[in-house]
């Protein structure tokens, strides 16, 4: 299942590979938002459709991914697709102001997080003040969650945990757990980039095809010896800690998540990185609490712990805080969530000061 969604990012769109997100990101840049031909390459119709092909194919073969990155990325090609497509004679619409839109949209369906998307925009996407394109966002937002709705019904991402955020005794856990989480998911970021930098010097298509092999068999090992949840997003695992007093998760769980998850993306499939940072943040939170010997009710604490390790990844805290407000309705503990957005980000930056995504957005410049 790696080799074959490689291969049709490799031989059909070779910019539908990872997470979609710094596609996007350099698709808004002056030089090539103007470029027809460039944004063909990064949104157009043959990405659109071998994102779907081999993420679909990849979350098959149990690949440790995310499905926000390549639905931004899809979001963005049909929004894109259709302005590119509008008759002549319509009222235009810039370009830019489009992709943005459809980035919104992209995370807004993904979660059912239309807040999320609108703050995602002005923290990764946008340089340009909201007023200039604030209508189309929250049209796209709105309408893209109510699209999600119809279809899905009006869920939410994690349901509705019982967080107890009584008095301010938590908040010293708060300032840890964030920060601990945050270094750990910008370590794994680094080692990523490493990883797909020395890959780079894998000239020949055979030994690209060998490499993908090669994390598939290692992901197979890992789940074969280790555990079965060691695959896919995690969402079951953010569910079970989230919603269960005490839950029997192995604390190797942890260490195989975030080795699927480098393999996973490394591989060169497509596949995004936010659900798999906050199952892994989820479950990095367990072990701290029994480490610290906190009551495993404490579920503040999973929420933080998930905020950090995304922040660590993507650099967006406020982005991470209002993403897991939304998944979880939990609009009591706002005050800790945004603070460990805000520790994160402080704690993720004596790693290194730029996102993973904004290392990779140079690749596609």
């Amino acid at each position: 299942m790696f080799v074959i969604a490689w291969y049709s990012v490799n031989k059909f769109a070779k910019a539908a590979a990872g997470s979609g997100i710094p596609q996007l990101m350099a698709a808004l840049e002056p030089e090539n938002i103007v470029d027809n031909k460039r944004l063909d390459f990064l949104l157009g119709i043959k990405v659109f459709v071998v994102k779907i092909v081999s993420s679909l194919i990849a979350a098959l073969g149990g690949a440790v991914i995310g499905r926000e990155g390549p639905t931004i990325q899809l979001s963005a090609s049909v929004f894109y697709l259709i302005h590119k497509f509008l008759p002549a004679k319509w009222p235009r619409i810039s370009r830019e102001r489009m992709l943005i839109a459809g980035g919104a949209a992209g995370l807004a369906a993904a979660f059912n997080t239309p807040l999320g998307g609108v703050v995602f925009v002005i923290e990764e996407l946008s340089n340009t003040h909201i007023k200039y394109f604030r209508s189309s966002l929250l049209f796209a937002v709105v309408f893209a969650g109510m699209t999600a709705q119809v279809l899905l019904g009006p869920y939410l991402y994690l349901g509705y945990p019982n967080v107890d955020v009584s008095g301010l005794k938590v908040i010293p856990y708060v300032i840890i757990f964030s920060s601990l989480s945050a270094i750990t998911g910008a370590l794994i970021s680094e080692l990523l980039l490493w990883i797909i930098q020395k890959k780079t010097k894998l000239k020949n298509d055979k030994y690209r095809a060998l490499f993908a092999a090669g994390c598939g068999l290692i992901l197979a090992v890992l789940i074969y010896f280790g555990h079965e949840l060691a695959i896919v997003s995690g969402k079951s695992i953010m569910a079970s800690l989230l919603f269960y007093d005490r839950v029997d998760m192995p604390w190797y769980l942890l260490p195989l998540r975030l080795a699927g998850m480098v393999v996973s993306y490394a591989s060169g499939i497509a596949g995004g990185v936010f659900a798999t940072s906050l199952s892994a943040g989820a479950a990095l939170g367990y072990l701290l609490q029994d480490l610290f010997g906190i009551d495993t009710n404490s579920k503040i604490l999973l929420l933080v712990s998930m905020i950090g390790f995304l922040t660590g990844v993507t650099r967006s805290p406020f982005t991470s805080a209002v993403l897991v407000l939304e998944m979880t309705d939990r609009h009591s503990a706002i005050f800790y969530l945004m603070l460990a957005g805000v520790v994160s980000f402080i704690a993720a930056r004596t790693v290194s000061n730029r996102s993973f995504y904004h290392h990779l957005q140079k690749n596609y410049m």
